[in-house]
């Protein structure tokens, strides 16, 4: 039943994660958004646009123009004559990337000093050919395409019918962004021109212009680009042809000129497909207007006029990572119409791109929560390749902008949430394990295992470590005399408290042999400061025996603290390991325990522990030599065998003096140590020594002959 709950549970889990990964990609947000067009331009720098002659050319205002014939605006006088040129050369359309709405400041009407002439001379001069007269009689008749411009607000300029709009399907204006009111050339120039044509862009919330509107609106007219409309004229056309669908995915699907199909999003933009730069589709202004521009050179051609002087600032940041001028971008886009070589993405789109990211998401998410990591990485890694492959495929092949990084952040989250999980049911479940095998073995002992399993074989180290041995003084004999449970009890409270101190310190429980604990620092894990450990550990361990044995049947306990060179590791027999250490160190730790019987001390702690500890506060005992050692070894006792208390400096000194004259053989030592035990009667330490003085030993040296 809990094994079913589980399975459930981790379905749910899955299911979850991709619902919502389907609720992210319907909702398209903008960092969604920017991560798909990252990818898209990529594709783009990858590969670009082939060139292509499609007889687009862009007559440039570049700064040699702007130097040979003067600065921007030139006078409309030599607009007409581009004109004039123009369709003197044969071209099939010109189209302006500029908006003519203002009359020529070189109007004989516009001089500023008109006012102030003789009315004879202002008679004359305004009886001067006026400059916008003149270029809208080179536009009457011509094939030419002047621009318009769009902007938020404002009072809408009145613009002459030149395409109709023909729709099928349902009506395309409600799918058509809205476009505010129109800045338009001035009527003389609009009612001479063949069309007129928008030139607004709307570059993405990075700056980057991937898409061009190819109709726009204001109010309830549907109004064409600029490239459309050269499009329409160039082909002698009067209609363009408009499908769009309806339903929850409806939108414009289609824009047609004459024999040209052109794909468009939901709301009329073609994508556009850069190319490099193509010097050969250049002709600067001067050359044209001074005639050394062959006429086989512009007939037939789509003549755009434009700028890319940076001083005019119409400059576009494109996906290729350039900048280009606008005219460029018209005609780049006119160069797609023209070959067919298009790019698209279908409404449809969408819709895959979310039923891969949903069957993908069940294989890679099924397989982490049923088969483990490795598998589902590996299915992880071959659908991630799969989506990108296609995605690449279907861009370099079929012009198609198909997105692989959305459905393949929605698998990545399928495989990591349900992958998550079942590393969490893991850890939960190691956990669980470890807590109860370290009700048997040290905790550390235990995470030192689970992280580095390897390590479970026959072998060992050498390293240094630090030991405590601990013994209950009496509890043998309080057994007889004391209801065994009541005596189970009373130990199980007394190790439970000392071995709390231990994993405190993060000690390691090496093995408990009745009321006495063996307890090792540095083992398995390295610890620099095992000295310190060890020594704090051991008094906290004394102040708590202490408090517990208050108002209970227990005797003192006793402690012995040492550290040393030992071989760690597991020992045993195939069938069992046995974690601990082996050596000298661990034998003179617990001698040092045994000592204190003999010493009249309760923790005796050895100098090589404390050469690695600070701020202890200890009194020498003696040089003790252990049974079956020949070098003594020097240990002490903390203040109070450990236990909080007062110093008594004064206390503290005559103690050292007196120890000072037994360890040189001073005769004076006795009077000293019968001193002090006048004052410290209490002092067990003081006691032993004076016993062994009164009996006529000399020196510190005490040789143990018991274990």
């Amino acid at each position: 039943m809990n094994r079913r709950w589980r399975v459930a549970g981790q379905l749910a889990v899955l299911g979850a994660t991709l619902a919502l990964a389907l609720a992210v990609v319907l909702a398209d947000p903008a960092w969604l958004r920017a991560m798909r067009h990252a990818v898209f331009d990529q594709y783009q720098r990858w590969q670009p646009r082939a060139a292509q002659d499609m007889g687009v050319r862009i007559v440039d205002v570049d700064e040699e123009s702007l130097a040979r014939l003067g600065q921007w605006p030139w006078p409309r006088t030599r607009m007409a004559e581009l004109v004039d040129r123009a369709r003197a050369g044969g071209a099939a359309v010109v189209g302006f990337d500029a908006v003519f709405a203002e009359p020529d400041r070189s109007a004989p009407r516009a001089l500023p000093q008109l006012a102030a002439l003789p009315a004879a001379a202002r008679a004359a001069v305004l009886a001067l050919p006026d400059p916008d007269a003149r270029f809208a009689a080179s536009l009457t008749g011509a094939p030419a395409v002047l621009g318009f411009s769009l902007r938020p607000d404002g009072t809408a300029a009145e613009l002459p019918e030149r395409a109709r709009y023909v729709q099928l399907g349902v009506p395309a204006l409600a799918y058509v962004p809205q476009g505010g009111s129109v800045v338009a050339p001035l009527p003389l120039l609009a009612q001479a021109a063949a069309g007129l044509g928008a030139l607004s862009f709307l570059p993405d919330g990075d700056g980057v212009l991937r898409r061009v509107p190819l109709v726009l609106r204001t109010g309830e007219r549907l109004l064409p680009s600029l490239s459309v409309e050269m499009l329409r004229v160039a082909q002698g056309q009067h209609n363009i042809l408009l499908r769009a669908d309806g339903g929850a995915t409806g939108g414009l699907r289609e824009l047609r000129v004459g024999r040209h199909a052109l794909p468009v999003t939901a709301d009329g933009e073609l994508w556009l497909h850069f190319g490099r730069g193509d010097p050969a589709r250049r002709i600067p202004a001067w050359q044209l207007l001074q005639g050394q521009v062959d006429g086989a050179a512009l007939r037939g051609r789509l003549l755009l006029v434009g700028s890319s002087a940076q001083g005019l600032q119409d400059l576009r940041f494109t996906p290729l990572g350039s900048v280009v001028p606008g005219v460029e971008v018209h005609a780049q886009a006119l160069e797609q119409m023209l070959s067919g070589t298009l790019l698209q993405r279908p409404a449809e789109m969408e819709a895959l791109e979310a039923l891969a990211l949903l069957l993908g998401g069940l294989l890679v998410g099924a397989l982490a929560l049923r088969r483990g990591p490795l598998p589902s990485a590996a299915a992880l890694l071959a659908v991630l390749g799969l989506f990108a492959g296609l995605g690449w495929w279907a861009f370099s092949a079929q012009r198609l902008l198909v997105d692989p990084l959305t459905p393949a952040l929605g698998v990545l989250a399928a495989f990591l949430v349900p992958s998550v999980v079942r590393y969490q049911a893991s850890e939960q479940r190691r956990r669980w394990l470890a807590r109860a095998f370290s009700r048997y073995v040290s905790p550390n002992l235990v995470s030192h295992i689970v992280r580095h399993p390897e390590q479970l074989a026959l072998s060992g180290e050498r390293r240094e470590c630090s030991f405590i041995f601990t013994d209950l003084a009496g509890f043998t004999g309080l057994m007889e005399r004391i209801d065994p449970a009541d005596a189970v009890g009373l130990l199980n409270g007394y190790l439970d408290g000392m071995i709390a101190i231990v994993f405190r310190h993060q000690g390691t429980l090496d093995r408990i042999i009745g009321d006495a604990l063996a307890i090792m620092f540095s083992a398995p894990l390295d610890q620099h400061d095992h000295r310190q450990r060890a020594y704090d550990c051991a008094l906290e361990m004394q102040r708590f025996a202490h408090a517990y044995a208050q108002g209970r049947p227990l005797g003192h306990t006793r402690i012995g603290v040492h550290s040393g060179d030992v071989i760690i590791g597991n020992f045993g027999g195939r069938t069992m390991f046995d974690y601990r250490a082996l050596g000298d160190a661990v034998n003179t730790a617990s001698r040092l325990e045994g000592a204190n019987k003999y010493l009249g001390t309760r923790v005796c702690v050895s100098e090589a522990l404390l050469a690695g500890c600070t701020g202890a506060q200890v009194r020498p005992v003696a040089r003790l030599l252990p049974k079956g050692k020949i070098q003594p070894l020097r240990v002490f006792q903390p203040l109070h065998d450990g236990l909080p208390g007062p110093v008594d400096p004064a206390a503290l000194a005559a103690y050292r003096q007196a120890y000072a004259a037994l360890e040189d053989g001073a005769p004076e030592a006795l009077a000293l140590f019968e001193a002090l035990a006048l004052r410290q009667p209490d002092d067990a330490l003081v006691r032993m020594h004076l016993e062994r003085l009164r009996r006529g030993e000399r020196g510190d040296l005490i040789v143990l002959d018991g274990k």
